[in-house]
Formats: C-alpha cells, sequence, structure tokens
C-alpha cells in the first residue's frame, strides 16, 4: 500500500512538495519521507497524566518543536506517541520524532498522599513549553495540570489553590471546587497542534468535571491536558489528553506560527 504521505502530498507554486501527517493513535509509527521531500518541521505534545494514586491532579504533557530537520526521500523515521500511564507517580511514554530529534514527555500521574502530578518536561527540540502541574488534594479533589505551549507554560491545576492561566499557546490548569456535595474535579486544558494560538485562561476545564463515585470522569483536554482526580468515597480520575505528534513539510512553513495552519494550501494531511 502507497504511504498516505505520499497520496496527499500537492506542489504550491511549482516548488516543493508541500503535506503534512497528523499521529494521535499511542502506539509506534512508522513515516516514509515522500518524493522531494529533503526537510520537515515537527510539533509533538506529550499524552497528560492519568492514573492518579489518590486525589491529586495528573500533570499536563510538554509541548516541543523542532524546524528544518533534515530527511531523505524514500528513509523510514519512527513516530511514537506515547500512552497513557496508569499507575500513581508515573509518566506515560514519550510522544517523539525520530527517537531522539523531537522529544516531548508526558505528565506524571500523581502519587500517594495526594500529592499532585508534575508536568512534562526535559525534552527536544527548538522551542515549546513544560506541562502545568496537577492541583494538590487539599481537600481530597485536584485539577490536572494544562498542556505546555509553543512559547509558554501550560497552568497548574487547583486543589485549595486557584488554577492558573497557560501562556504562550498553553492550555489552562483545570478547576477545583466543592458544589452540592460533590467534590468536582476538571482536566487540564490542552494545546492545539496548528500552531500558537490563544492562551488557555483560567479556570480552564479540559473535559468534564469529576467527582465522587461515578460522577464524571475528569478528562483532560486534547492534546495533552492531565486528568483530574477526586478521592471521595470512590476515587475517580480522569484520563489525560491524548499526545500527537505533527509532521509537515513544504516551502516556507516553520513553528510556531509560519504556515502550519490546517489544511494549508488546500492539503488534507494524512492521519493515524
Amino acid at each position: 500500500m502507497a504511504n498516505p504521505s505520499q497520496q496527499l502530498m500537492t506542489s504550491l507554486g511549482g516548488g516543493a512538495p508541500t503535506g503534512g501527517h497528523l499521529y494521535t493513535t499511542a502506539a509506534s509509527h512508522t513515516w516514509t519521507a515522500p518524493a522531494g521531500v529533503t526537510s520537515i518541521a515537527v510539533v509533538a505534545v506529550g499524552t497528560g497524566g492519568s492514573g492518579s494514586a489518590g486525589g491529586g491532579g495528573n500533570g499536563g504533557g510538554e509541548l516541543r518543536y523542532k524546524n528544518a530537520i533534515a530527511v531523505t526521500p524514500g528513509n523510514t523515521y519512527t513516530v511514537v506517541i506515547g500512552a497513557r500511564s496508569t499507575a500513581g507517580g508515573s509518566y506515560p511514554t514519550s510522544s517523539s520524532f525520530a527517537s531522539t530529534t523531537v522529544i516531548a514527555v508526558g505528565g506524571r500521574s500523581s502519587v500517594s498522599g495526594n500529592q499532585g502530578g508534575i508536568g512534562g518536561a526535559g525534552g527536544t527540540g527548538d522551542g515549546g513549553g513544560n506541562g502545568g502541574n496537577g492541583g494538590n488534594a487539599v481537600y481530597s479533589y485536584g485539577s490536572g495540570g494544562g498542556s505546555g505551549g509553543y512559547s509558554g507554560v501550560g497552568g497548574n491545576g487547583s486543589g485549595e489553590e486557584a488554577p492558573t492561566s497557560g501562556s504562550g499557546g498553553g492550555g489552562a490548569g483545570g478547576a477545583s471546587y466543592t458544589a452540592a456535595n460533590y467534590l468536582v474535579a476538571y482536566g487540564g486544558g490542552g494545546v492545539g497542534i496548528y500552531g500558537l494560538g490563544s492562551n488557555g485562561a483560567a479556570p480552564g476545564g479540559g473535559g468534564s468535571g469529576g467527582g465522587n463515585g461515578a460522577q464524571a470522569n475528569a478528562q483532560g483536554g486534547l492534546y495533552g491536558g492531565g486528568g483530574g482526580a477526586a478521592n471521595g468515597s470512590t476515587l475517580v480520575t480522569g484520563l489525560g489528553g491524548l499526545g500527537a505528534v505533527r509532521i509537515i513539510w513544504g516551502a516556507n512553513r516553520s513553528f510556531p506560527s509560519t504556515n502550519v495552519i490546517q489544511n494549508y494550501g488546500g492539503v488534507t494531511e494524512g492521519l493515524n
């Protein structure tokens, strides 16, 4: 079967082929550089933290991007989208392109003692921002941290303290509060993969509110928002927002904001 990237590329104004491919499924993928493509740009977002060990919120994933990556037409490159963490205190698998060329670390899940998980940090790229920390569960509930931005950090989730806004396009931290005898913990806000956008403003619910028992799931926002958690009669923890890797190619295209919009030049990007 032909590589989807080859099927979907086009040429703008007689220049270099233009196209893109987006990966969001947690797995190891293989991308083949199309004919005529010798340079690409990549943005990666780490998966948001899941699997709270207590009522603390989970950390948001970081964002990293890199431009002018040299590739050889016909060669294959490994793309990894991190799987969600399932145990308290653990990190998801990092999202990455070509092993160490671009790495975005996912958010850590919260640990025992109701301590919130820390946001993803320490990856590799030309730019980007760290994920926000999950909120400490002062009253047995904490919200997720926001995903990192293109030039700033994700907002921290709340427990007793107020959530914070993201910066540089980063997602806001989730809000936490007590309402109608339910402990409510929101997931952290996610970040877009089509270039620098507006900042996430606190309080930012990345997903629906969580609570005791089978109340809603506090899922982190796309992409990379940390899941919220509430440790009432039953521990409820939201899933972290999915990680992502987006590859683009073509003349005069670079992150964070130069010709990186969705369907640039009318090209429909591949998706896995």
